[in-house]
């Protein structure tokens, strides 16, 4: 089965651009050179590119120096920043969340809430909607929310939500706030300081084009002094190179969130995806994805399939989710477009279409022509 660089509509679950594989190369066999050599060479240059991935992440993050560092995923890195928090900062209060966060997130926070004797605050969906509704994140929200775990962008729906809003509310009720932005990073532009959050978390993946493993994570500065991390070693230090196993201290900045010997290589293969990012001209890049957005919008009216996804472009992210009824109709029109050349996927009855830099007007009018037949033959 063939598959078309130009019906790519996978960048909700992985970032594509036009060089992604002659730079991936490049990267692996300069790494695969250095790390082989018979020299002592391989830690500068690693540690270098680790650095520089973190540095890339900063300047997209607006964060500044030493408030980034890495980590391996986004539930990796909730359960770093929780676990870090002074003693007693959640026991007794409440941790608020949308049910339509990532399922991961809700996964750990429903273990963490026994450890650290929290009440875990799901805030569900009205009847009958797709999404959760700022409002009713808002009417959870009250003083005894100790820390609220935001999803900027919905992975189920693509619905964003009003970023600045919530935060002006958390700020009055004196909770910590932290956002997952992953399912928006590099395509939306969004800033650590407008609004000014507490935490923040992304993996290189999807619309920043880079690999698995490869996770940024962003702690206030004000804030870092009053974290101890649990999982501490050697990088957790000031001076990696102290030996002396009665004299640790935790770095002063963002690196007493590292351990022992990092993982480099997801950081080394991303920062050419992340060098392409900043280079690129990322205004282009939205409206494109913007303009696509509107033309399957409408083609999806034209079908009359219901779209999940928020209509006002404030209001979502970068992708169109549709119901297509049941799950063995949206298998089957996952299947026709995959024989025609396109990539798409689905969760349960819903199919996902997240159009990028690759893809082409003329593909989504494609797409949608495929649609028509899928539905019309499931008639």
């Amino acid at each position: 089965m063939s598959t078309r660089k130009d019906g790519y509509f996978l960048y909700h679950s992985i970032g594509q651009y036009p060089e992604k594989e002659a730079d991936l190369a490049a990267a692996m066999t300069d790494l695969g050179a250095v790390w082989s050599a018979s020299n002592d060479r391989q830690w500068p240059y690693l540690l270098g590119k680790r650095a520089e991935f973190i540095d890339l992440w900063r300047q997209l993050l607006g964060a500044p120096s030493g408030s980034v560092t890495t980590c391996e995923n986004v539930t990796q890195g909730v359960h770093m920043f929780l676990t870090a928090l002074p003693e007693n900062r959640l026991k007794g209060q409440k941790v608020l969340v949308g049910e339509d966060c990532f399922p991961s997130n809700h996964f750990l926070l429903t273990r963490l809430q026994d450890r650290f004797d929290f009440d875990l605050v799901t805030v569900r969906a009205r009847q009958g909607a797709d999404w959760v509704a700022d409002e009713d994140m808002i009417a959870e929200w009250d003083s005894d929310v100790a820390f609220a775990l935001i999803t900027w962008v919905s992975s189920t729906t693509s619905h964003r939500v009003n970023l600045e809003n919530l935060v002006s509310h958390g700020r009055a009720k004196g909770s910590l706030i932290g956002v997952d932005i992953t399912q928006a990073a590099g395509l939306l532009p969004f800033s650590v300081a407008a609004p000014e959050v507490d935490f923040a978390v992304s993996t290189s993946l999807k619309w920043m084009c880079g690999t698995p493993g490869a996770g940024a994570f962003y702690v206030h500065p004000d804030l870092i002094p009053e974290c101890k991390p649990e999982l501490r070693g050697w990088f957790s230090q000031d001076n990696p190179f102290n030996w002396d196993i009665d004299a640790f201290d935790y770095a002063p900045d963002i690196r007493r969130f590292d351990n022992g010997t990092p993982a480099i290589l997801p950081a080394a293969a991303t920062v050419p995806a992340l060098k392409w990012h900043r280079d690129a001209d990322t205004d282009a890049i939205l409206a494109h994805n913007r303009r696509l957005s509107d033309l399957l919008i409408a083609g999806i009216d034209d079908i009359g399939l219901k779209l999940l996804t928020p209509r006002a472009e404030q209001e979502r992210g970068g992708s169109l989710m549709i119901s297509l009824g049941a799950d063995a109709e949206a298998g089957r029109a996952l299947d026709d477009l995959g024989r025609a050349g396109f990539s798409a996927d689905t969760r349960g009855a819903t199919l996902r279409l997240s159009p990028g830099v690759q893809t082409t007007e003329e593909a989504c009018r494609e797409v949608l022509e495929v649609l028509k037949s899928s539905v019309s033959a499931a008639v």
